[in-house]
């Protein structure tokens, strides 16, 4: 596995109930500022496997990035389940449930 699939990993891994990143947070804090799309890849390739926290991972506007219907619904009410609230346009409020990564 190489070091930045392993880097992503544990980041998710370690991310709070009731708490999310967006993936380019976790691609700037496992050193690659510009692969958000590579941490969208290694979501859905080790999610499962590894059974990681995949539903705290959103888009940079605060969203989900899923289509409706192609598990759209199921991270809503995961994050959901977690306390987490959308508002009327399907954001989430960053300053209230953004993990802020140290």
């Amino acid at each position: 596995m190489e070091w930045f699939t392993e880097q992503v990993i544990a980041l998710i891994s370690q991310i709070p109930a009731g708490k999310f990143v967006s993936y380019g947070q976790v691609a700037k804090a496992c050193g690659k500022p510009f692969a958000a799309r590579q941490v969208a890849r290694i979501l859905k390739t080790y999610s499962a496997k590894l059974n990681l926290p995949w539903h705290r991972v959103i888009n940079s506007q605060y969203k989900i990035s899923l289509a409706k219907g192609n598990g759209y619904e199921k991270q809503k009410y995961l994050l959901i389940t977690e306390g987490i609230v959308f508002d009327e346009n399907d954001k989430v409020n960053p300053e209230k449930y953004r993990w802020n990564i140290k």
